[in-house]
């Protein structure tokens, strides 16, 4: 089974207050994307896809070290579509996993979890008691997954869910490409978001599986200075 993982690197970050793309500030005398790639090469997996924009070719100096394809972003219209553009170069068999050049926690071990199912859509969740910013998991009366609203699209009772999509998924490649060309961007951001696919999941019959990551901080992003000093 060909697995392939996309890390998203495309994004500038302005609450970075910063010209630096996002995953190129330091944590712990490395890039953060070098910490996401550390651990994707430690987990075994090798086909790699850097989907990039902002800070243009500084992104790929900055990984040269590794065996990865970069694939440019232009224009940057939401997660949705920067996955999209690294559908043409995968191949169409095997599992996709996503994750976030600016969520340098991840450990091998949780996206080892998340590649152990090949027939489902897994998401990675996690309950947090103030989760402002972040996309409510919607379950159903049997604790089935019916769809994420992302948080500007939350009413006051979806805001008050406490499980949320920490972004990261893996989903049969297949699949995935075939839902990609379905999304809309008919939302407040006018983006075409990636948690869309749960709800075409679900509407295709398609099982979804979520995980846990073994520890919490794993999925912590960094969006300001303040996130990356904690």
């Amino acid at each position: 089974m060909e697995i392939n993982v996309v890390i998203l690197a495309a994004g500038r970050g302005k609450r970075m207050h910063s010209d630096k793309a996002k995953v190129l500030h330091i944590l712990a005398g490395k890039p953060l994307l070098r910490h996401v790639l550390d651990s994707v090469v430690q987990s075994g997996v090798h086909k790699i896809y850097i989907i990039y924009g902002h800070g243009g070719e500084a992104v790929p100096q900055a990984a040269t070290t590794y065996q990865a394809n970069f694939i440019l972003q232009e224009p940057q219209l939401g997660t949705g579509h920067a996955v999209q553009q690294a559908i043409p170069h995968m191949p169409q068999d095997g599992v996709t996993l996503v994750l976030y050049g600016d969520v340098p926690l991840i450990q091998s071990v949780t996206i080892k979890k998340m590649l152990a199912v090949s027939d489902k859509l897994v998401l990675l969740t996690t309950l947090l008691d103030n989760p402002t910013g972040y996309g409510r998991i919607e379950r159903d009366n049997q604790g089935n997954i019916t769809r994420i609203i992302e948080d500007k699209d939350c009413t006051p009772t979806q805001s008050a869910i406490k499980e949320v999509n920490t972004g990261i998924l893996a989903v049969p490649t297949r699949r995935l490409g075939i839902w990609l060309a379905q999304l809309e961007n008919k939302n407040s951001q006018g983006e075409y978001y990636l948690t869309d696919i749960v709800a075409m999941a679900v509407a295709d019959g398609v099982s979804i599986q979520t995980e846990q990551p073994v520890h919490e901080w794993e999925v912590i992003g960094i969006n300001s200075k303040a996130q990356l000093a904690e």
